[in-house]
């Protein structure tokens, strides 16, 4: 609980919502099914698996890996990604009846099982170009456990 690692979370989170409100507008309505707030969890979804990997595949969380995954995975992907708007979105759909309990279903379902894939495919995205970059850098011999020598 660090003051300036909170800070950094809630200004992460600053952005990261800003960034959902933008392309709220930027997508405006699309009649029933709520798609902006959709593809804001499932895009939130695959960076963030991308970065979770990459980063771990870096090393330790620690330095500015520990404040990359904060800043940006905690802070600006979780202000970025909502459940709120996905609860509510999915509620209002819901007390509509009719064809709305059908969207509702259709949109929950669809968030849980594409934003899973999204994530599972950054995932592998960010594993990918972990080993890439691994296989482009030379290694400094001083900087391998004395065992890898």
């Amino acid at each position: 609980m660090r003051p300036g690692l909170i800070a950094l979370v809630a200004a992460g989170g600053v952005v990261g919502t800003a960034l959902r409100e933008a392309v709220v507008l930027l997508i405006g309505p699309t009649g029933d099914f709520p798609l902006a707030i959709f593809l804001i969890n499932v895009v939130g979804a695959f960076v963030l698996g991308a970065l979770l990997v990459a980063l771990a595949g870096l090393g330790d969380d620690t330095g500015r890996r520990r404040l990359v995954r904060l800043g940006v995975g905690t802070g600006v992907l979780g202000g970025f990604t909502t459940y709120s708007a996905l609860s509510t979105d999915t509620a209002h759909l819901l007390s509509g009846g009719g064809a709305g309990v059908g969207v509702a279903l259709v949109y929950g379902l669809l968030t849980v099982l594409v934003g899973g894939a999204a994530s599972w495919l950054g995932m592998f995205v960010g594993g990918y170009a972990d080993r890439r970059l691994r296989a482009r850098v030379p290694v400094d011999p001083d900087e391998m456990p004395e065992a890898g020598r």
